[in-house]
């Protein structure tokens, strides 16, 4: 019914094992440890005296489990839908497909399902889980179905987004960044929305709740786990009307986007010159007399005359002793559009600004006891987009030549580990330097409004802040340019790398909730706590050592998530920030050293030689 591409998925995926182990087995395992891990924290915190307490707990836990797969699903269907487009373009395949007697909509309807069918799988396998929790009480069937049509909705969305703009753009990079921004917008835009919306007194406050809810995902969600089921039909409607706004505008212009505009120019080029021979050869038939020359018309025309024939330049480029990062600095390497995410960045940062002066002028700071500070919650997410951008920018770079089949060359030059290396990690960082510096920017806006503190109090948290951000930064452009080495196939190499990103901030996020959820002493919940834990650092370790993995990166592996758990216990104990920054430096900072050493002396690169084996 939708086409050979999905079909070909629909046989294609079952039959590989990370379907089974990650999407099915792994999925299940966590939401079961989670409910474990919460059912521990309260009954080690608090007394079960009746059924109301269990049907409180419940509730609380639906609460917490529905915004946590809401974002796991998004992430996943946008990064799906990205990838799997942007790998036919990397590959030259998609011309293929446009080729073949495909219909625009079996194309991009059948790549978008593609890609959403490990998570449409994943949703499925996960509805039994969550109708345990009617066990407990609390929460009803209704809630349930509502939430899980929010966020079967949202993917959709978050999936076509991803695709329509994979489809648009030529490089992974500009895809990837795009569809970041967007969500993060849409995202966003409820709550910019509620900041205005609640200083009109004209408007009725079911209306103005009704609006946010249906343009929100993470105000739907909430309302639909708490049982306003009426709110939802808003956002129900809004989403099916975006899929297929979204998709309809990808159907009809898919071949106007593809092949890009260089290849139509290449081709172009080449129709001329075709031309050019045949005219050329047409008029050396008709006539003998003019033989010697039409020949040397036609030879001037050919593509071998124009370095002959071309004056030569007064001035030549030249490249530093290390080409690569010449490359990545003084050319275009990841496209001109790259200009325009950077001024929806800069956009997006000046509204964090504004949303940040908004927190600090109605927060009282001395009286803000909360775990985060409302006054530092517009940075959060700008923060966790900015690492994601340079990640991304990180593995695409090293992907991109592989795709490209440049990679292949540069290791048959005498390119060494160091230049190749630093030579891409230089210039993720210059790439994107915007996304490095208006961070630091905004810590120090806060700072200078008091948002860290008064006194030397204030600029020792933001000598703390900057330099965990510095090297949050260097972790993450190194994690990029690890997996994008050891992993052959590039899609995989970008799941994993932002994988690993989205593991460890969802993974910090969820012991923030849980631990103010269930709230009470903290030394009575550590041992289910160790056990989350340690379950992030095997699938940690699979993640990153795989391959080619060492001692150091088995240690790292380990010390980061339990370095992680305990600078997060210590903030809420509220124990010296010394402490804390000390903790995730080294654990950070010995990780990026796991990372970057075996890349500078080992130097082993994944190829690609068993390409076709690994996606079978």
């Amino acid at each position: 019914m939708i086409g050979p591409v999905f079909s070909r998925e629909l046989v294609v995926t079952p039959r590989r094992f990370q379907h089974f182990l990650v999407y099915r087995t792994i999925y299940i395992g966590v939401l079961l440890l989670l409910m474990s891990t919460a059912w521990l924290v309260m009954i080690g915190t608090q007394e079960i005296r009746n059924l109301g307490d269990m049907a409180r707990f419940g509730r609380v836990l639906f609460q917490v489990l529905c915004p946590l797969q809401l974002g796991l699903v998004v992430f996943l269907a946008t990064l799906g839908a990205v990838s799997g487009v942007a790998q036919e373009k990397d590959r030259r395949t998609l011309i293929l497909l446009l080729m073949s007697r495909l219909t625009n909509s079996e194309l991009v309807l059948g790549k978008l399902l593609a890609s959403l069918l490990n998570v449409l799988v994943m949703l499925t396998a996960g509805l039994p889980v969550f109708l345990l929790m009617t066990l407990f009480g609390g929460i009803s069937f209704h809630q349930i179905g509502a939430v899980f049509a929010v966020t079967l909705a949202t993917v959709l969305v978050a999936g076509s987004i991803g695709s329509t703009i994979a489809l648009w753009r030529e490089k992974t990079f500009q895809a990837l960044a795009i569809a970041t921004l967007i969500l993060l917008l849409w995202i966003g835009l409820g709550e910019v929305a509620a900041s205005f919306t609640t200083e009109s007194k004209s408007i009725p406050d079911w209306l103005i709740n009704q609006l946010l809810t249906g343009i929100s995902p993470v105000r739907a969600i909430l309302a639909s786990s708490r049982g306003s089921i009426e709110d939802t039909w808003t956002y129900l409607t809004i989403s099916v009307l975006a899929t297929l706004g979204l998709n309809g505008l990808a159907i009809l212009r898919v071949r106007r986007w593809n092949p890009s505009r260089e290849i139509r120019r290449l081709q172009k080029e080449d129709t001329e010159t075709e031309n050019i021979w045949s005219k050329d050869l047409a008029s050396l038939d008709d006539t003998t007399t003019s033989q010697p020359a039409s020949a040397e018309t036609a030879r001037a025309g050919h593509v071998d005359a124009v370095s002959r024939t071309r004056k030569k330049s007064s001035r030549s480029k030249r490249v530093w002793n290390n080409p690569v990062l010449w490359r990545e600095v003084r050319t275009r390497a990841y496209g001109r559009k790259i200009l325009v995410i950077k001024c929806v960045y800069l956009l997006l940062g000046l509204a964090t600004m504004f949303g940040l002066q908004e927190s600090l002028s109605n927060t009282t700071i001395s009286q803000d006891n909360s775990v985060i500070p409302a006054a530092a919650r517009p940075l959060a997410p700008f923060f966790l987009v900015s690492l994601v951008l340079i990640n991304s920018l990180g593995v695409t770079s090293v992907t991109n030549e592989r795709d490209g089949l440049a990679l292949d060359l540069l290791l048959a030059t005498d390119i060494s580990s160091r230049e190749f290396v630093f030579g891409k990690l230089g210039g993720v960082l210059w790439v994107t330097r915007e996304m490095i510096l208006f961070p630091l920017i905004l810590t120090g806006f806060l700072w200078w409004n008091g948002g860290l503190g008064q006194g030397w109090k204030g600029g020792e948290n933001l000598v703390f802040v900057l330099c965990g951000l510095a090297l949050l930064v260097l972790f993450v452009a190194m994690l990029g340019i690890h997996c994008g080495m050891i992993y052959a196939n590039s899609r995989r190499a970008i799941g994993m790398s932002l994988g690993t990103v989205f593991f460890l901030f969802l993974g910090v996020t969820t012991c923030i909730v849980i631990m103010v959820s269930f709230s009470g002493s903290f030394q009575t919940q550590l041992p289910p706590f160790l056990a989350m834990v340690l379950g992030g650092g095997v699938g940690l370790y699979v993640a990153l050592g795989s391959r080619n993995g060492s001692n150091a990166i088995l240690w790292s592996s380990m010390i980061l998530p339990f370095a992680t758990f305990f600078a997060i216990t210590s903030f809420v104990l509220g124990d010296r920030e010394l402490t804390i920054i000390l903790v995730i430096s080294v654990a950070y900072g010995f990780s990026t050293l796991a990372m970057l050493v075996p890349a500078l002396f080992e130097f082993d690169i994944a190829m690609g030689r068993t390409r076709m084996a690994d996606e079978d």
